[in-house]
């Protein structure tokens, strides 16, 4: 079934990108679920979680930030590798010393950096995966490269938890809430710095094996209606089409009821009293299922249009998020996350694909900047949000609000899509 994909698009810069999101997702994997047991170690408990939050709130918005500044910048140098290099070089060296960190404002300003390197590298590298391939394929590219960073998410935790057991046994699996003794801590210092190995690798693929494609010369799509259409005749490029904006308005809206699927993970724990290691096992089948199904989504789209994958991923989350608001045995919640993973087959490719698929080449970087600033942005009240309302509301009443927000934004995106195939 997908001989002819693999073919036409496992190969050269989309492989190797893929190995490279891999390497430093693994890399990444093995360090961020152990932060905030490292800072009960460096901080007091009651300081831990404002630690924490503060890590992540100023991270995540600068990094969505800078998606859309770096995203404009490629454009105008039409160089996308440069900027990927920088940004995975300086997550590289920031993510391994937290080793080092030795007070809890240090680990903040770490992942700060972590973040920034981010926030330069993937709207680049999106425009790049994009340049690298035929339109007819795009879908199947991007869900190949978002197979390749959910493995390097499975690859980490399991790497981190043999490195742990063979520094302090099954200690670590036993560990309730209290700090991290000094012992504990030593060991995770010897994890991150272990992370650094796969964030080698992913540099050396980086700088080895990736080519630089530049603008419309490098593009290998065909000239042709969708690249005349976005041009003067004096040769100025317009602005980005309309639609792109509708669409951008109905991910946006999307996002908003799309929380952080941390949240599975404490309902998993609240609700059904799972414990470490079933919660790892948990995550780890939510990282398979998306593998399972992210090649599947991505021909799919291909084949049967943008339109058909995302509505139905959508859906698919809908579904989920109205099944957790009532499910009553472990083995519901475990079912509804197999499916769960679903939609991230389906949609993640397709998403990336049609921010492609609606802007010429010379300006998709300034695209998934937008794209991923405006996700990365939306996510940060829809993750509060939710947690507000589960704190003040409950648990299914908070699910029941971010089905029904997911819901608003399917009928917008199906209106928008069907205005652009009927135009």
């Amino acid at each position: 079934m997908y001989k002819t994909h693999w073919q036409t698009v496992v190969r050269g810069n989309v492989l190797m990108l893929g190995l490279v999101s891999f390497f430093t997702d693994a890399s990444s994997e093995m360090i961020y679920p152990l932060l905030p047991v490292y800072f009960t170690g460096l901080v007091s408990s009651a300081a831990a979680p404002v630690y924490i939050g503060l890590m992540d709130g100023i991270a995540e918005s600068v990094s969505s930030l800078l998606k859309i500044y770096s995203g404009r910048l490629s454009d105008a140098l039409g160089k996308r590798k440069l900027l990927a290099v920088l940004g995975y070089a300086i997550s590289t060296i920031s993510r391994p010393m937290m080793a080092f960190a030795g007070a809890g404002w240090q680990v903040v300003l770490l992942r700060f950096f972590d973040r920034v390197g981010k926030g330069i590298r993937t709207s680049p590298r999106d425009a790049l995966i994009s340049d690298s391939v035929h339109p007819a394929v795009r879908g199947f590219a991007f869900s190949f490269h978002r197979t390749m960073d959910h493995a390097g998410a499975v690859l980490g935790p399991v790497l981190a938890a043999l490195v742990l057991y063979s520094l302090l046994g099954t200690a670590f699996l036993e560990k309730g809430s209290e700090a991290a003794t000094p012992e504990e801590l030593g060991a995770l210092r010897w994890l991150f710095g272990f992370a650094l190995i796969p964030g080698l690798l992913a540099m050396i693929v980086l700088t080895g094996k990736v080519r630089e494609i530049s603008g419309k010369a490098g593009s290998v799509e065909k000239e042709g209606a969708a690249q005349d259409k976005t041009a003067n005749p004096g040769g100025h490029p317009h602005p980005l089409p309309k639609r792109f904006y509708l669409y951008l308005g109905a991910v946006t809206l999307f996002t908003l009821g799309n929380s952080s699927d941390l949240f599975l993970v404490f309902y998993a724990k609240t609700r059904f009293q799972m414990d470490l290691l079933q919660v790892i096992g948990l995550w780890v089948a939510l990282h398979l299922s998306k593998i399972f199904f992210s090649l599947p989504g991505g021909h799919l789209s291909d084949r049967y249009g943008r339109r058909m994958a995302i509505v139905s991923g959508w859906a698919i989350y809908v579904g989920v998020y109205f099944g957790l608001a009532f499910v009553s045995k472990a083995w519901m919640l475990w079912g509804l996350i197999l499916i769960y993973g679903a939609y991230y087959g389906l949609t993640e490719g397709a998403e990336r694909a049609l921010v492609a698929d609606f802007v010429p080449s010379d300006k998709r970087g300034r695209a998934f900047g937008l794209f991923h600033g405006a996700v990365g942005l939306a996510a940060l009240p829809a993750s509060l949000l939710f947690g507000v309302f589960w704190a003040s509301l409950g648990p299914k009443t908070a699910f029941t609000i971010g089905a029904s927000l997911a819901a608003a934004a399917l009928i917008l995106l199906s209106l928008v899509l069907k205005e652009r195939e009927t135009a």
